[in-house]
């Protein structure tokens, strides 16, 4: 009986030591020296690639942003404010009943088949309401209209699919150098400014590809609309 006890006590023992050894390595020990390395050798993402204007955050350079108009009287969705370069359709984000007081952007697709609409395997004139097609069609001739500018007109075939459809978390911050360039005359006209300099800001904010070969080239849109917005100061 004696010796049952005391083998207990001694494996509680071990097992009680065992735990708080864990508990300090697992729990206190590792966590610290993970975020001093993110501290020490990636400083900016491990705070959350945070972008600075005015003196003040303004959003992530990792999470794309709305640029619209305040919203009408009557109107569910509000317009874009087209002094600005907007960035990819983000139709799949759903709404925040949650964390109302952050107004927090959910993250999500709109988990339409790529053929939702087509017929024979292309988008008719007319699909039906609801469908990938139609919002592609409808989101194609918005972005005709919105960037044809006197002395610069956008045909339908000039519209890059960035353009035209959400990525698969609806956040994507980048657009497409090509979309981003089809933006340019619309945005120039919009702020007063010349064509040539926010194009030079587009070709200075392109980022190439990852380590050269991963991805696409992109220009992340809140960098490019702050660069626009101090151009337009300075002038």
């Amino acid at each position: 009986m004696n010796n049952s006890v005391t083998n207990t006590a001694r494996l509680l023992g071990a097992g009680l030591r065992a735990l708080l050894v864990l508990t300090l390595v697992t729990g206190v020990l590792y966590p610290l020296a993970v975020t001093g390395v993110a501290q020490g050798l990636f400083h900016e993402k491990a705070n959350g690639s945070k972008i600075e204007a005015d003196g003040r955050v303004v959003g992530s350079s990792l999470i794309g942003q709305h640029y619209d108009l305040p919203l009408k009287k009557g109107q569910d969705t509000p317009d874009p404010d087209l002094k600005w370069f907007q960035g990819r359709p983000a139709g799949g984000l759903g709404g925040n009943s949650v964390n109302t007081r952050y107004k927090l952007i959910l993250s999500g697709a709109t988990n339409l088949a790529a053929d939702s609409g087509a017929v024979n395997g292309t988008c008719p004139a007319e699909p039906e309401a609801g469908t990938l097609c139609a919002r592609v069609l409808a989101a194609k001739a918005a972005v005709v209209k919105d960037n044809s500018v006197p002395g610069y007109t956008v045909k339908p075939s000039d519209v890059p699919a960035d353009a035209v459809t959400s990525s698969g978390s609806g956040l994507d911050p980048a657009i497409s150098p090509a979309y981003a360039a089809l933006q340019v005359h619309r945005v120039a006209a919009r702020n007063g400014l010349p064509v040539a300099e926010v194009q030079k800001l587009v070709e200075d904010h392109t980022q190439g590809r990852a380590l050269g070969f991963i991805g696409e080239p992109q220009v992340n849109v809140l960098e490019l609309n702050i660069a626009v917005k101090d151009l337009a100061a300075r002038r």
